[in-house]
């Protein structure tokens, strides 16, 4: 690492004050940190960046001291890596909303969250294709697919991307849209990072206002009945109904509700767009089953970021997920069994979400992802505070994915897919092919340094 510094003080491209952080300096640890604890990145060097322009010049620093390049912006997609040689250009102080409400879209800066978006957006009567979480950041969501809450009736986020700036290998900033530059639009929709680095995206908005949505919990011990269930009712739900099927062991911690606090339970989420009669009568199969809580209830739309209930802060977790062809009660069955979430589990969630609907169809405006040919996902998580609970989580993850051989999607979902995997697995087809192409172009010397690199 002090040869790097050296080289710094050589190096022509002239870089802003405080933007770049080395090893040691202050903050090193806060800059170089990916949202999930248990990846330990170690990058050669982090730029902090405030404009476009910042970014041009980190890349050039970059290329002339021959270090590849890594972008974040949350450091939920983390890639898992170490980054040894590698610039990680770290987005989160470039944010950013502006809402055009008569065109209903947004333009937001690379890292911005969903929460930012979301609340610009709710004055105006619209609302975004958000995440499960508030605190993701849209850019890198967007460039994996996206699915969220009003997914099965509006389609994947990425389709939602109207245009996207950004910054070449070369230093070139670019835009790029359905006319201008449209091959690298296409590929930036659910490719990925590995084409340039994103540094504005021009978003489409929605007027959903409120939804009919919340939770439907079990006890754990009644897992097969409550999932057979509900992948029977995902066979007939319309459009506007999203909805997850979840096994969860809740943490003994204050933050959760006493009711769930330290147990082991089986739950179906949903979102409805719609009033709370059809919604009451859409739910009727399931309330037949008689849950102990039933939290529905009409909400505001912004809500819908908390209604997964993800953790509210960066915690070391480890998981993965991958797709199912079918999901039926003897899927179901399987999945309980070898989830074992009695308690023992290393696991604390695997969730089944149903996709179809908007997701299950070729959007001719979409991107190199625009559906799934696969009309479930899984993903399931542990959190991994050492290399034991590594080894644990990933031996039971192991057994589900085993479990789940006899329904198993040949597609894999980018977003979901945590470990290294062969990314053509994304894009049935050719689509991998011209993919790789553009890639090429764009990056013929693999600068990029990305999760699920293509090529």
């Amino acid at each position: 690492m002090p040869q790097l510094i050296d080289s710094h003080a050589a190096v022509r491209t002239t870089v802003s004050p405080g933007v770049l952080v080395f090893p040691g300096d202050s903050g090193w640890d806060d800059a170089r940190r990916a949202w999930n604890l248990a990846v330990d990145q170690r990058p050669a060097v982090v730029a902090l960046p405030r404009t476009t322009g910042d970014v041009v010049s980190v890349v050039a620093y970059a290329r002339e001291l021959g270090l590849r390049t890594a972008v974040q912006g949350t450091g939920h997609g983390a890639p898992g890596t170490p980054l040894d040689e590698t610039l990680l250009v770290n987005t989160s102080r470039m944010t950013g909303v502006e809402i055009d409400a008569a065109a209903r879209v947004a333009r937001v800066r690379a890292g911005t969250i969903w929460a930012e978006v979301v609340e610009a957006a709710v004055p105006h009567g619209l609302t975004a294709l958000h995440g499960s979480a508030h605190d993701v950041g849209v850019v890198g969501y967007s460039l994996g697919g996206g699915i969220g809450w009003l997914a099965r009736k509006h389609g994947l986020s990425s389709s939602s991307v109207l245009s996207a700036e950004l910054v070449t290998v070369d230093g070139e900033v670019v835009h790029c849209d359905a006319e201008t530059n449209a091959d690298l639009f296409w590929a930036l929709r659910g490719g990925g990072g590995s084409f340039g680095v994103v540094t504005e995206m021009e978003i489409a908005l929605y007027p959903v206002t409120e939804a009919f949505a919340g939770w439907l919990v079990w006890p754990v011990e009644r897992a097969r009945e409550v999932l057979g269930a509900w992948a029977a009712w995902t066979k007939d739900v319309p459009d506007e109904v999203t909805s997850v099927g979840r096994l969860l062991q809740i943490p003994p911690i204050p933050e959760m509700p006493e009711p769930l606090r330290g147990r082991q339970l089986v739950v179906v989420e949903a979102a409805f767009l719609g009033d709370e009669v059809a919604g009451r009568e859409l739910l009727r199969p399931l309330l037949e089953l008689g849950p102990e809580l039933d939290t529905f209830a009409t909400v505001p739309a912004a809500t819908l970021t908390e209604l997964h209930q993800d953790p509210p802060g960066p915690a070391p977790a480890r998981g993965e997920g991958w797709m199912l062809d079918a999901f039926d009660p003897d899927a179901a069955s399987a999945i309980a069994g070898a989830a074992a979430m009695d308690g023992t589990s290393p696991l604390i969630s695997v969730e089944l979400r149903h996709l179809e609907g908007a997701l299950g169809r070729p959007d001719p405006n979409g991107g190199v992802l625009s559906h799934f040919e696969a009309p479930y996902a899984v993903y399931a998580v542990g959190i991994a505070p050492s290399s034991e609970a590594v080894a644990a989580i990933d031996e039971r993850i192991e057994a589900l994915r085993s479990a789940s051989e006899p329904w198993l999607a040949r597609t894999a979902y980018f977003n979901l897919s945590e470990r290294d995997v062969d990314a053509s697995t994304f894009y049935p087809g050719d689509r991998y092919r011209r993919l790789a192409e553009i890639r090429a172009q764009a990056d013929p010397d693999g600068v990029l340094r990305a999760k699920h690199e293509i090529g």
